[in-house]
């Protein structure tokens, strides 16, 4: 990872990780994830009941995949529309990355609320967590079914579902350096209690305050404690209360205004609208595609 990078990977995302790849076996289950070209049928499943996305496919959301690439300084995924009334998005692959989306989400969410979505999914790819994730998915699904069989399967699954919790806790930052707290925090309150109309007179300070109360919980007495462990152990998210907590404190810090300028300074679009990504022109005042402000 470059310096860049390392200043917003959260410290349990890394101390997890760290802890996960020193797993006797590790090395092998990689080795093996990359042998049974799981990608290659992802790929295929992808192609068969997708939409992929392209300057040709729906080519306004398209584009605003593009953009937050570019701000970011990754590559562009393959991207795919998935029918799915269930709002989610996810990452998978390894040399083949692709992000999917569900109808669901675009029903449930505002357009700022997607982007938000987008990255915070491509914050995996530049966290260079996809290979992870995607083995994580292999192991929590169809470890055994194709042959991952071993002694150390069984606490490497538990070890790469806690790795996975704590690696979205980045992946959210990187979703506040392109979007802003407001709305990376309006986001998860969406996905956590509804839609506009029943979550808009929310309040966020009260909500996040839920996450000291469960931590008192996880971290009182051992039984309570132990009954925590056992609630999160198959997760591969964690809570939303949490995740929005950890996000507004570290909003409240230099490192998130420093990332948001070195994001600035470094992959600044020029003469493209901010929205689809199309040319515009200097004397401008809206995008005549999009019709977004400039």
């Amino acid at each position: 990872m470059n310096d860049f990078v390392n200043t917003f990977v959260h410290p349990e995302d890394a101390a997890a990780l760290k802890l996960m790849k020193s797993i006797p076996g590790f090395d092998l289950v990689v080795k093996k994830v990359l042998d049974l070209s799981y990608e290659t049928l992802l790929y295929g499943i992808n192609m068969a009941s997708k939409i992929r996305l392209s300057e040709k496919q729906m080519p306004k959301l398209y584009y605003r995949l593009v953009i937050i690439c570019k701000r970011l300084g990754i590559d562009v995924p393959e991207f795919y529309l998935e029918m799915n009334p269930y709002p989610n998005a996810y990452t998978f692959g390894d040399t083949r990355i692709f992000l999917v989306i569900t109808s669901g989400l675009l029903q449930y969410l505002k357009e700022d609320e997607v982007d938000s979505v987008l990255a915070h999914e491509c914050g995996h790819i530049l966290c260079r967590h996809v290979l992870y994730t995607t083995m994580a998915d292999l192991l929590k699904t169809g470890g055994d079914a194709l042959g991952l069989l071993g002694p150390f399967l069984v606490p490497l699954q538990y070890a790469m579902l806690y790795w996975s919790r704590k690696s979205e806790l980045s992946a959210d930052r990187v979703g506040a350096i392109i979007s802003g707290k407001d709305t990376i925090v309006k986001t998860q309150l969406r996905l956590a209690g509804g839609p506009e109309e029943v979550t808009g007179e929310v309040n966020v300070e009260e909500w996040a305050k839920q996450a000291d109360s469960y931590e008192e919980i996880r971290d009182g007495k051992t039984w309570d404690k132990f009954l925590q462990i056992v609630a999160t152990a198959n997760l591969d998210h964690p809570f939303a209360a949490v995740r929005v907590r950890e996000i507004m404190k570290w909003c409240d810090t230099p490192d998130f205004q420093d990332a948001r300028k070195y994001i600035h300074e470094h992959y600044a679009i020029k003469n493209r609208c901010p929205r689809c990504g199309a040319k515009v022109e200097e004397n401008w005042i809206h995008c005549i595609y999009c019709n977004t402000k400039l």
